[in-house]
């Protein structure tokens, strides 16, 4: 058996270092960079990606070509800013919509045609000169509805005869040669007539009722601008469906009384109850829990019902006539409505 060769490597001094002993020659191209004795720096970037960038900037620094970029980009982002707003005001709010002057009108019941008499005058007036016998105001201010379920007529003719029972009687005979007494008596009763007259105007006008007598003449005012009643007289019907088959059609039912159940009057009269929870909402009451879920529900209960009128009435007379009226837009029905 051969002998085993035994070697010993010479241990390294600590003054001595492995840089003292030459590397192989396949690790000295790798190792002439970290060499201690090389004169090359290092750099984190190579010298090929360097010039490169070099030459690409020196290709773009054309400065007629970079204004005219510069002017395109410009303009696209204006236009695009300008699209921004006209899409985003043609969807419109989803809450209140576009403002109209019949939604604006649910607030005071108006439009009222207000029609002073140039004779009346006031209860102020009365006050401040009580010799001066005005005529009876009772026509001095028309309201297009009254409070308490009143119509002009029934009004006008209570009031006719209301004068007629407080009228004083013309004296006959020995009584009429007091004329002075009976002048002054007539002055009197004239007086008081105005001011009851006025008192009465003032009862029955909508502008000093509740919020809850404004609520039930706007739905009265919505039956009867939306309700089919009436529309059917005006408006043309939807688009006929194709039938396939059976041509037959079913003969239509006649209507018995006014229409408050049909999906124009149900937005319609969701719309006032949104309008009223949204302004009670916005003056200041942030923390009130309760109206916040309601107005939630009804916004999302008439977001239903215009998804269905809109697939049901194909683009009718009466879908145009609704959402011109009401202010509905796009966003009342399409995505997502959150109440913040």
């Amino acid at each position: 058996m051969a002998s085993r060769l035994s070697f010993r490597l010479p241990a390294l001094t600590t003054s001595e270092s492995l840089w003292n002993h030459a590397p192989p020659s396949f690790l000295a191209p790798a190792l002439s960079f970290a060499h201690p004795s090389s004169q090359h720096s290092f750099s984190t970037t190579s010298s090929l990606s360097t010039t490169l960038k070099k030459v690409k900037k020196q290709d773009h620094r054309d400065t007629y070509a970079l204004r005219q970029a510069k002017a395109r980009k410009d303009a696209n982002l204006s236009r695009q800013a300008v699209l921004k707003e006209q899409r985003a005001k043609e969807f419109g709010d989803p809450i209140r919509g576009i403002p109209t002057p019949f939604v604006e009108s649910f607030d005071t019941v108006v439009p009222q045609t207000v029609a002073l008499d140039a004779d009346a005058v006031s209860l102020e007036a009365l006050k401040t000169n009580p010799d001066k016998p005005p005529p009876s105001p009772a026509h001095a201010l028309k309201e297009q509805f009254l409070d308490h379920g009143l119509r002009h007529e029934e009004l006008d003719k209570a009031m006719e005869y209301s004068r007629w029972l407080t009228e004083p009687v013309a004296p006959t005979g020995m009584e009429s040669a007091d004329s002075t007494r009976e002048n002054k008596g007539h002055q009197k009763w004239e007086t008081r007539d105005a001011v009851a007259a006025e008192a009465v105007q003032r009862i029955v006008s909508l502008a000093n009722s509740s919020s809850m007598h404004r609520t039930k003449k706007n739905i009265e005012r919505i039956i009867e601008t939306f309700g089919r009643h009436r529309t059917d007289l005006t408006l043309k019907p939807k688009p006929a469906a194709v039938v396939k088959g059976d041509s037959r059609v079913a003969e239509a039912t006649l209507r018995a009384g006014p229409d408050t159940g049909s999906s124009e009057v149900q937005i319609g009269i969701l719309t006032a109850k949104i309008r009223l929870l949204a302004d009670r909402y916005e003056g200041g009451n942030r923390n009130d829990k309760i109206n916040k879920r309601n107005l939630r529900l009804l916004l999302h209960r008439r977001q239903k019902l215009l998804k269905y009128m809109e697939k049901k009435e194909r683009g009718s007379e009466r879908w145009q006539n609704m959402i011109k009226t009401l202010g509905i837009t796009p966003a009342c029905w399409n995505g997502e409505i959150a109440v913040e």
